[in-house]
């Protein structure tokens, strides 16, 4: 099992990303997405499904299955690569989903706020980052002036 910071916690993960999908009835798989929307039809009705996304990949794609996945892990190729924070975003605000967001991928310290503003609430940090460094990391920011997932004004309206 593989440590991670979800929910302000570093806990330990049952689910494990798969690359290679040899049977994906297997309980505790993050599937690649393509993975699970092939074998979609014979997963029915579980709601212990998990599915990780590249960068470049539309979570639009999931808008219909969202109901039967509890871990959607949304792939950060590079630490300078952003474009899993709109897709966090459109998870949150567009179609409501609650399940855990968790980023994995080169995830280091000093993004996690960001991410936590943008709807992740799970991380799995890159290799070579401490998590409990990190966790203390993202517990330093006490307030922030935008508009985000977790405060849905900014700052200034509050005065």
């Amino acid at each position: 099992m593989n440590q991670i910071i979800r929910d302000q916690s570093i806990v330990e993960t049952d689910y494990q990303i798969v690359t290679e999908v040899s049977d994906p009835g297997i309980k505790g798989q993050i599937l690649p997405m393509n993975a699970l929307l092939e074998h979609i039809a014979s997963l029915s009705g579980r709601r212990d499904l998990g599915v990780w996304l590249d960068a470049d990949e539309d979570v639009e794609e999931l808008e219909v299955h969202l109901d039967q996945i509890d871990v959607i892990a949304l792939n950060f190729p590079m630490y300078n690569d952003g474009r899993a924070l709109s897709s966090a975003n459109i998870l949150r605000r567009r179609y409501g989903f609650e399940g855990e967001i968790r980023a994995i991928g080169d995830v280091r310290r000093d993004q996690l706020e960001q991410m936590q503003r943008c709807g992740f609430n799970a991380y799995s940090m890159a290799e070579g980052q401490d998590v409990a460094a990190s966790l203390n990391g993202l517990k330093g920011f006490s307030h922030s002036y935008q508009a985000a997932i977790d405060r849905t004004e900014p700052l200034f309206r509050s005065r």
